[in-house]
């Protein structure tokens, strides 16, 4: 076993925390554990999460799914929105614009009714 900070081979065991054996390196006094166990979700936990916001569900609706805290799956939308660039590039400007028809009515119906007819009020 190597010291992590200084590669030296001179180490002692420095007792326990929980279940894990302490050890300390004797040259440089660093203090460390054998194996350290991974925290955090799995990259395929975090992609099924981010697929699931990107398909218009909510965040508590993922949390309810995949046991995933509501918060990680915020973070992770955050994270993935800055590495987005700001804009698309615009290559070049359309020479033909499209418009949809827009339809609206002011007043009830029976007002515009009442016009129709030619009655006043």
């Amino acid at each position: 076993m190597k010291c992590p900070k200084c590669g030296s081979t001179h180490i002692r065991k420095n007792g326990k925390r929980g279940d894990k054996q302490n050890h300390i390196c004797a040259d440089c006094g660093r203090q460390f554990i054998d194996n350290y166990s991974v925290l955090g979700y799995s990259q395929d936990v975090k992609r099924i999460c981010l697929k699931m916001y990107c398909n218009g569900m909510g965040f508590r609706q993922i949390e309810r799914c995949t046991d995933v805290s509501h918060n990680s799956v915020i973070n992770w939308v955050k994270q993935a929105a800055q590495q987005l660039p700001e804009h698309p590039p615009i290559e070049t400007i359309p020479d033909v614009g499209e418009l949809d028809e827009l339809q609206t009515f002011v007043g009830s119906k029976k007002l515009d009714l009442a016009m129709d007819c030619g009655e006043s009020f």
